[in-house]
């Protein structure tokens, strides 16, 4: 396994800068906040890592890019950042995300919980959820799984054309498997930066979606005409568990991540770091390294404090507390569904320790 490990004065470059402003604005900033991100130099604290490579197929390895440090970042003139106008995320859920219409509609609300908190100082909203023909998109079977797939750039055409006057961003999210053009065999998910939009699926995070015996297969497409989707009537949507859901709240604060201008991360473990598959996107930390999280503080203007606060209330409010109606064919009448959050349990245990620095 290699290591990419970056010398102190690279990393205190890659977070400060040399621009005398920067420098100026960083020695400015809270002093509990400038602790937090010193420790990005103390290897033997423990709270930001160096990047482990596991094989030829990592990110880092397969796609060579240059570093973004926060001085790029800040100056980059492409960049955009919410304002008083536009300070709003809006989540646009598309075809039903839970195997029953309660469990699609608390999922959608735990994602918003999570970029509530993540995204600290924003507002994040919820379009009321829209089937899959609303979006007109071309759908087919893929040759490999013989699973569903929708076609992930007319999707951002629809929501570009959907997008609401005060949004920062729009994110449609989906438990249907994404291809962009027919030559590819899927992807995770395809965003506009310039546009704001962007559309992610979850359903490759379901543990059986590789199975022979995964119930989304479908052998043959059979379709009247191009308007016709109603193979998507009762398609099969997987089990929310915890780890879907933590994976579910990584990839969308990642994406966005980078519709704030973020690139892939190669200074320390980090969320935005790049991932070919899977696997190493499980490796893939929930926490940002102190060069990103400058970075989404700049464009924001949280308190580390507060943001990480949230995101433990997140994590402890295992429940929406509110009685919901259940399935029809269930014989109670109100029911409270539990968030899953028993994979977060090292994600907290993580910021209790930040919020230990910051609070000292």
């Amino acid at each position: 396994m290699q290591i990419v490990r970056h010398s102190e004065q690279t990393l205190k470059t890659a977070l400060i800068s040399k621009n005398p402003v920067l420098v100026s604005q960083y020695e400015k900033s809270d002093a509990r906040e400038q602790r937090l991100m010193n420790e990005a130099f103390q290897p033997a604290s423990g709270l930001f890592t160096p990047i482990p490579l596991h094989s030829e197929s990592d990110w880092i390895i397969s796609h060579p890019e240059t570093p973004q440090d926060f001085e790029q970042f800040f100056s980059d003139p492409y960049r955009k950042s919410p304002s008083a106008e536009k300070h709003s995320i809006y989540i646009q859920s598309i075809g039903l995300l839970g195997n029953t219409r309660v469990v699609s509609e608390e999922y959608i609300k735990w994602l918003k919980g999570y970029c509530e908190a993540f995204f600290y100082g924003l507002t994040v909203k919820l379009l009321d959820p829209i089937s899959v023909s609303a979006t007109r998109c071309s759908f087919r079977v893929n040759d490999h799984t013989q699973n569903l797939q929708i076609h992930a750039g007319h999707i951002l055409k629809f929501l570009k054309q959907k997008k609401p006057e005060d949004a920062f961003c729009i994110v449609g999210i989906t438990m249907i498997d994404l291809y962009p053009r027919e030559s590819w065999n899927f992807v995770f998910g395809q965003a506009s930066l310039t546009d704001g939009v962007g559309i992610f699926s979850f359903a490759r995070y379901d543990r059986g979606f590789h199975s022979s015996h995964y119930e989304g297969k479908v052998k043959t497409l059979r379709r009247k005409s191009s308007s016709d989707y109603s193979i998507f009537d009762n398609y099969y949507i997987p089990e929310i568990t915890s780890v879907l859901l933590l994976r579910s709240c990584k990839t969308l604060t990642h994406e966005i991540g980078h519709i704030f201008g973020l690139r892939h991360c190669q200074w320390l473990a980090c969320l935005m770091q790049g991932s070919n598959h899977l696997e190493e996107a499980d490796r893939r930390p929930l926490n940002l390294c102190p060069i990103c999280l400058r970075k989404l503080q700049s464009a924001i203007g949280f308190s580390f404090v507060e943001r990480y606060k949230a995101l433990v209330r997140w994590i402890d409010d295992e429940s929406t507390g509110t009685p919901r109606v259940t399935p029809k064919h269930s014989r109670e009448n109100n029911v409270i569904l539990p968030k899953p959050v028993e994979a977060f349990k090292e994600w907290k245990e993580w910021i209790i320790r930040c919020l230990a620095v910051l609070q000292k």
